[in-house]
Formats: structure tokens, C-alpha cells, sequence
């Protein structure tokens, strides 16, 4: 089934998988397993921590994924998903289950590396620790960034994409909702609304699909002319869909994430057709 335009917003395009443009019923598929991942990193040599939790939903072969905010969910939440019917859950209350969903119901019509209908390069992520794989996978990602850049709006703090950045002379705006400071001392906006304006593009993460932020930030991008970057875990067959409507470059990365498997893992990296 192929679509020549690009959704207008996430809503926009949920509709589209709930209404059955975009392959199969909706109601007709099941999610035959749900789960939670919970883990921790704190890479050698780094002085942050990290904690992230993951919703993941099977539908087939495919698993769609969505980062929650830790602490914020029960196992009942994962209770709801199985066996409930894709439609079900891109209606569902909660967020991240409907982009879980859709995620899913995507990742099953189009998987990599053609979702949303463009073709995107597997890269592989390899290195024989944890803290090598990061770097690796923070170079792909900074790679999508145009070759002339200023400064970075970066939303999302992930010490290995900052470290990139500083190691190319990148200057760089942080953003995230948890605030604080990153492993260099500086202070992290809360806000997009909070950070300074001079900044020439994007570098933000997937997870802004769950918390409700992405169709915005995609619109102070097109108002502002400014390339939009994704590194995505959270939705990563979801936002490749936006490519070409203010979205310039998208690393999408299915699960399992590149930190939980000590082998080679494989992101999708998608561009922008110029």
C-alpha cells in the first residue's frame, strides 16, 4: 500500500493505522506479548548514572517501544496490552501504550529499513563494552547532523551524544526534563521554552513522542528552518513517517537497544531526500 503524503502530526498518523490506510485492521491484530524493560548504565570512566525504562509490544514479528518515565508504571500496565487488540491500544489512556502501539503497527506494515516508505543504511553498532558501543552509536547519530552547523538544540541528555558533540567542537544547548547539569558542568534546560534561541538545529530524542512534545518541536523547526535530528528508541518506525516534513534525519533503533546486548546490534539510519 503505498502513501505519497506525509502525516501532519502523530494523531494524524495513528488514524491512519487505526482506519487501515496504511495495511491491515487494526482491530484485527493482537499484541501476543507485552513487557517492561528496567535497567541501569553507568559507563566506565563516566560519572552519571543512568535509568531507563521501556514498554514494549509484540504484534508478529515486530516489537514497538516506548520509554516511560521510571516509576510510572505497574505491571498491570503491561497486563492491559496483551492480548488486547492493536485498535484497543492506540486508543488506549496512557501514552506510551498507544505509541508502543503504533510503534508496532508500523514497525509490522513497514519494517526496517523502509519505514515510512523511505530506505534507510543499517549501521552496526559494535564494541566489546558498553561504553564502546555508546560512542559508536553516538557517532552515527551526530553524522546525520548537516556539515555546517552552529549550535545544537539538544533534547534529551545522553552524555555519549554530548561528549560527540564537544569532541567535533560542536557548541551545544542542553535540554531535559530532569534538569541538573550534564558531566561537564553544564546547566541542562527543562524546557525547550527555558533554553536560549540561538540555535541552528535539532538533536532530539524519540522519547518525545511519548511525552507528548514531538509535533512541537517539529513545528519550532519548520518555523525556524532549522534541521531536526531524532535518535530514536522510543517510536523508531514511527518518526522515519515525518521525513521530509520537518524532519531531516532520523537514527531509528529497534529493540533490543545497542546497551542491552553485548554482541553487534544494528540501527537504521534514514535521510531526508534532498
Amino acid at each position: 500500500m503505498t502513501v505519497s503524503a506525509c502525516p501532519t502530526s502523530v494523531a494524524e498518523l495513528t488514524e491512519w493505522a487505526r482506519s487501515g490506510r496504511l495495511g491491515p485492521d487494526a482491530a484485527s491484530l493482537r499484541a501476543s506479548t507485552a513487557f517492561r524493560t528496567t535497567y541501569g548504565t553507568r559507563h566506565a570512566g563516566r560519572n552519571r548514572n543512568y535509568r531507563n525504562e521501556i514498554l514494549s509490544i509484540r504484534l508478529g514479528a515486530a516489537v514497538g517501544s516506548c520509554g516511560l518515565e521510571p516509576g510510572t508504571a505497574t505491571g498491570d500496565l503491561v497486563d492491559d496490552c496483551v492480548a488486547a487488540s492493536i485498535a484497543d491500544l492506540l486508543d488506549h489512556p496512557r501514552s506510551e501504550v498507544r505509541i508502543a502501539a503504533l510503534d508496532a503497527y508500523l514497525m509490522h506494515v513497514r519494517p526496517h529499513p523502509y519505514a515510512g516508505g523511505a530506505t534507510g543504511e543499517p549501521v552496526v553498532i559494535e564494541g566489546t563494552t558498553s561504553l564502546a558501543k555508546s560512542r559508536r552509536r553516538a557517532t552515527t547519530v551526530v553524522d546525520l547532523l548537516p556539515a555546517r552547523v552552529g549550535t545544537v538544540l539538544v533534547v534529551g541528555v545522553v552524555g555519549s551524544l554530548l561528549a560527540e558533540l564537544r569532541a567535533r567542537e560542536i557548541d551545544y544547548l542542553p535540554c531535559d526534563l530532569a534538569g541538573g547539569v550534564t558531566e561537564w558542568g553544564e546547566h541542562v534546560y527543562e524546557s525547550v521554552a527555558a533554553a536560549p534561541g540561538g540555535y541552528d538545529a535539532l538533536l532530539v530524542t524519540g522519547m518525545t513522542l511519548g511525552n507528548g512534545s514531538f509535533d512541537e518541536l517539529r513545528a519550532v523547526a519548520t518555523e525556524r528552518d532549522a534541521p531536526l535530528v531524532l535518535f530514536a528508541q522510543t517510536g523508531s518506525a514511527i518518526l522515519p513517517w515525518f521525513l521530509g516534513a520537518g524532519v531531516h534525519a532520523v537514527s531509528a533503533e529497534p529493540y533490543p537497544f545497542f546497551s542491552l546486548d553485548g554482541g553487534p546490534s544494528t540501527i537504521v539510519a534514514y535521510r531526508e531526500l534532498s
